[in-house]
């Protein structure tokens, strides 16, 4: 890569300038990185320890658990270490390697939720054909095509940023390494070369919303045509958490990256980032948590017995 001998480093933005300040973003995001280790990991023991629970929908559930780890765990780190030691570096080839997990990560979880959206729409619109059409064998290969699918998206998304050449300083507007932020410093004529990747990107994450909203729409319409008011509202309990996650998760990307650029500024910019990035792994646990009686019973034993 053309950029190593010029640039050894980018300077991260801070989230604070004042010492205390610095300290008190620090234990902010220590609590939410613990929280969310926590709660990721006792779904992790509860599916792996508990057989009733060996089902896709949970095995699905257990992929997204670790994603969620993956994902802040890029981010948080680095930012809670900078605000410690009141410092914004981050090396070159760290920088790199953030945007290539985070990148993996975030389109591995995309995926894996249009496939929780799809493991729905078969165990409701199609519960004679759910054994032959999620059984275990598909479950593993839909869950190795999201893993692999994301890490092949990140690898391009990587290579094509970092081969840029960057004219613009080092400066990134952003608490961890972002592509979109990494592209401002580079220069006019470069920054066309991503284009065609961001356009493929932004049609690949619709398809896959759409497929989402039509699963759903097909859902609502064979739950609400069931007789028996017990039978609805198990649907609706299986299917609930997971439209939760998928709407935290939307609306807080659609937001940080469709925003009109008239409102945009670094402070925004960064809080839309910890919206997207640390709010949903945190959080996910909690949703899921909160409606599935059977993953609740569950954790409380795991929690009980340890």
């Amino acid at each position: 890569m053309s950029n190593v001998s010029s640039i050894t480093e980018f300077l991260l933005l801070a989230f604070a300038d004042t010492r205390e300040l610095q300290l008190l973003h620090f234990a902010l995001f220590l609590g939410i990185y613990l929280a969310a280790l926590l709660g990721n990991g006792l779904i992790l023991s509860a599916v792996a320890c508990h057989h009733h629970l060996h089902t896709p929908m949970y095995f699905f559930l257990l992929n997204l658990a670790l994603l969620d780890v993956g994902c802040i765990s890029t981010t948080l780190p680095k930012a809670m270490a900078n605000s410690l030691w009141d410092t914004r570096a981050i090396s070159y080839q760290g920088c790199a390697a953030q945007v290539l997990f985070f990148v993996f990560f975030f389109a591995s979880e995309y995926s894996i939720l249009t496939i929780m959206a799809y493991d729905r729409y078969v165990a409701i619109c199609k519960p004679l054909h759910y054994g032959s059409l999620v059984g275990s064998r598909a479950c593993a290969q839909m869950a190795a095509a999201a893993w692999g699918s994301g890490f092949l998206y990140s690898a391009l998304h990587t290579a094509n940023t970092f081969s840029l050449h960057l004219c613009q300083g080092n400066a990134v507007d952003q608490f961890f390494c972002e592509i979109p932020q990494i592209l401002k410093l580079s220069c006019s004529d470069a920054y066309l070369r991503q284009f065609g990747a961001l356009v493929f990107s932004f049609s690949l994450a619709f398809g896959c919303f759409v497929f989402i909203v039509v699963s759903y729409v097909q859902i609502f319409r064979a739950v609400l045509r069931m007789p028996s008011e017990q039978g609805r509202h198990k649907a609706f309990s299986m299917c609930l958490p997971h439209l939760a996650v998928v709407s935290l998760f939307v609306s807080t990307v659609m937001f940080a990256y469709l925003k009109p650029p008239s409102i945009s500024s670094p402070s925004l910019d960064m809080v839309m980032a910890v919206l997207y990035s640390v709010l949903p792994p945190a959080l996910n646990p909690l949703i899921y948590s909160m409606r599935n009686q059977e993953l609740k019973a569950t954790l409380k034993k795991l929690i009980l017995f340890t």
